[in-house]
């Protein structure tokens, strides 16, 4: 058999084999799983590079919405997108982070990895995204600050997994993952949690997502940890 008829006996067996996949998984094959498209246009508007990016899920995107002078001012740009998870965050991060050439990045992620929005994650499977934004950033010569996972104590859209475990468990990692590694660690979690390490009722409505009580105690928390990383790093 020939090479080239060889060649064109692949390429057609995988063009009939990616239609085949694509009739049968139409919503999967079609869609931007990653949101890529969400910022795309915002990206495009910047015209010189942030101080800090803040890469996360809805409880970043809500700080932007309910907090935006905080980022204006100090310029800071979120992109947050809600229900992400890890490895959703990770696809992006050269579009919405690294090609943005900030400063810093403000790294929240994994609540809804143990939430389980994109089917089940074990703990490794979470450090090992994180891990891969925090290669990536500093690859690039942008500072990291890793952030715990905030204190919850059910998940209302899927209640019954008990988090607070593989919470704490992921946030010691992340502790030690910094100080092994000349990171900064932003210590929401300690600071934030009630009795039963979730959020209280003062700083969330739901036990997820902060309210503007929330961000206020956070907002100097992050400003302290991006200063660290500005002048250590």
């Amino acid at each position: 058999m020939r090479p080239s008829f060889c060649l064109f006996f692949l390429l057609f067996s995988t063009a009939i084999f990616a239609q085949k996949e694509r009739e049968k998984y139409p919503e999967i094959m079609n869609q931007d799983w990653p949101n890529l498209q969400k910022y795309q246009e915002a990206n495009a508007a910047i015209s010189e590079p942030p101080v800090a990016v803040f890469m996360g899920n809805s409880i970043t995107e809500g700080w932007v919405n309910m907090h935006p002078q905080f980022f204006s001012e100090n310029k800071y740009v979120g992109r947050g997108i809600s229900g992400q998870t890890t490895p959703q965050m990770l696809i992006r991060f050269q579009q919405d982070v690294i090609d943005l050439q900030p400063e810093v990045v403000v790294i929240l992620a994994g609540t809804n990895d143990i939430a389980g929005n994109t089917g089940y994650s074990s703990e490794k499977m979470i450090t090992d995204n994180i891990r891969s934004m925090v290669v990536l950033a500093q690859a690039n010569d942008i500072k990291v600050v890793l952030s715990s996972i905030l204190p919850v104590y059910d998940y209302r859209w899927r209640p019954g997994l008990e988090p607070v475990a593989k919470i704490k468990s992921i946030n010691s990692w992340l502790k030690d993952y910094a100080s092994e590694n000349g990171l900064v660690y932003l210590d929401y979690f300690s600071k934030m949690k009630d009795d039963r390490d979730g959020l209280p009722i003062e700083y969330s409505e739901d036990g997820v997502h902060p309210t503007s009580a929330g961000y206020d105690v956070m907002q100097p928390m992050a400003q302290k940890a991006i200063q660290e990383a500005l002048e250590n790093q």
